[in-house]
């Protein structure tokens, strides 16, 4: 049977990072990983839509998840996203996750063309027979992607031992209960996981089954979404809830900036604690001098938010 263990907790979507010159900085991955670590968080979720992987070469998410696995030594988990548009670069990306020894490997399906299911899941498998030792998560994702993931294609995909979990971004919590319930069939009741992915149901997930979280935004919040997993562990959803909407009412504000949400987080990081994560990668827009307000103010709303769930 899987070992789940690990991925019960929060499991923050890890930002990418850039120098000046706008290439990889190694050293920024390195100092993020190091401050997640020291925040408390179950894992890191790398190479994902925060990490801005589709608009970055093969090599760089080498980099990068090479960096990040050096700073971790085992420490917390580790699940390298590894889609690409095409198979051959996720298989590639696919083996050298496994060879750095990330706890698990996990892909969206193919984006742009509407591919039939089988051609999906051979998608998936091929990736997944590249790393035949490591766990694989599919990521449910279909605002972005374009294709949801069905309870048919699911059962298919069960039929590879390797899956062990899927990542759902659909809007839906109830998506999370019946890709649960398949999993459990098939797995035994400790041997699947479901995480959240919407950052603004991450309390409603838990409560529907999910395992944990992975979310685009924690890294700048992780104490809030740490302490509401806790909350809810120990049946205070009133005070769960409390802090999801003061989370919600944090998105919403960096969401009000011109430039990209991922631009305005790792502003605010550079603020609160001298991360130094650079811009993000165009086509993706960075910040603004109109956004400067947008950004204080949602710094100011996250140090106070986490002052005030110290105490609860």
């Amino acid at each position: 049977m899987k070992d789940i263990t690990r991925y019960r907790g929060v499991i923050p979507a890890f930002y990418a990072c850039y120098d000046k010159a706008g290439g990889i900085s190694t050293d920024g991955v390195r100092a993020l990983t190091r401050h997640l670590i020291a925040k408390g968080v179950k894992g890191v979720y790398v190479g994902g839509s925060s990490g801005e992987c589709i608009y970055q070469h093969v090599d760089e998410r080498k980099a990068v998840l090479e960096a990040v696995m050096e700073e971790a030594r085992g420490r917390i988990t580790v699940i390298a996203h590894v889609a690409c548009n095409n198979t051959a670069d996720s298989a590639e990306l696919a083996a050298h996750a496994e060879a750095c020894g990330v706890d698990a490997i996990a892909a969206i399906p193919p984006i742009y063309f509407h591919l039939p299911e089988y051609a999906i899941a051979d998608y998936w498998n091929t990736m997944s027979a590249a790393a035949p030792h490591t766990d694989f998560v599919i990521y449910n994702i279909p605002q972005l992607a374009g294709t949801a993931l069905t309870m048919s294609l699911l059962q298919t995909m069960l039929q590879n031992p390797n899956v062990a979990a899927v990542k759902n971004s659909s809007m839906p919590t109830q998506d999370i209960q019946m890709f649960k319930d398949a999993g459990v069939a098939a797995r035994g009741e400790d041997g699947f996981a479901v995480f959240n992915g919407p950052d603004e149901q991450f309390v409603t997930g838990l409560m529907m089954g999910a395992d944990g979280g992975i979310g685009g935004t924690y890294a700048v919040m992780p104490e809030l979404f740490l302490k509401m997993y806790e909350l809810v562990a120990r049946g205070d959803n009133a005070g769960a809830r409390t802090l999801q909407y003061q989370a919600d009412r944090i998105i919403y504000k960096m969401c009000e900036a011109r430039g990209n949400l991922y631009a305005v987080q790792k502003e605010i990081l550079r603020r609160m604690y001298g991360l130094d994560l650079g811009g993000v990668r165009a086509p993706l827009p960075n910040l603004c001098p109109e956004d400067e307000a947008v950004v204080e103010q949602a710094r100011q709303m996250i140090e106070a938010a986490v002052a005030g769930a110290a105490s609860l």
